[in-house]
């Protein structure tokens, strides 16, 4: 199977960033050349498109994770730092529906004891959230049962 079939094999599957691709079609390659003459075929034809997998990432990962942990996945995967600033800018109003989401999920009253408050506090920041979405969440659930 030559490169360019695999690749649309890839692509057809799901979407990928450049890097991504390049690295999972690398151990495939003939040349060097080969290889970013493929993937910038695939980019002209518009089947190769950083945008669209950030965006697919973003989708897929939102209702689970916060822009931080979600940021540091399109980084790995190559994306560029202007193309994770705008798609990531779309998630930050849905953020604390989905951290709430999560909360309720998982804990659902407010936190009693500097221990569960701690707990509760990890418990997000470990999915990504940041500190100003953790606080809101845990201030709302306060406010909610007074």
């Amino acid at each position: 199977m030559n490169l360019y079939a695999r690749a649309l094999e890839c692509l057809a599957r799901r979407e990928y960033s450049r890097q991504e691709l390049e690295k999972k079609l690398s151990r495939h390659e003939q040349s060097t050349d080969e290889l970013k003459n493929v993937l910038d075929r695939l980019e002209q034809q518009k089947l190769l498109s950083d945008e669209r997998a950030a965006e697919q990432i973003l989708h897929v990962r939102s209702r689970k994770y916060g822009s931080r942990r979600i940021r540091f996945e399109l980084q790995a995967k190559g994306i560029a730092g202007e193309l994770i600033e705008s798609v990531l800018e779309d998630f930050e109003p849905t953020e604390f529906s989905s951290a709430r989401t999560l909360w309720c999920k998982k804990f659902g009253i407010a936190p009693t004891s500097p221990e569960e408050r701690g707990k509760q506090i990890r418990y997000l920041a470990g999915k990504g959230f940041s500190s100003k979405v953790i606080s809101k969440v845990l201030s709302d659930a306060r406010e909610m049962e007074n």
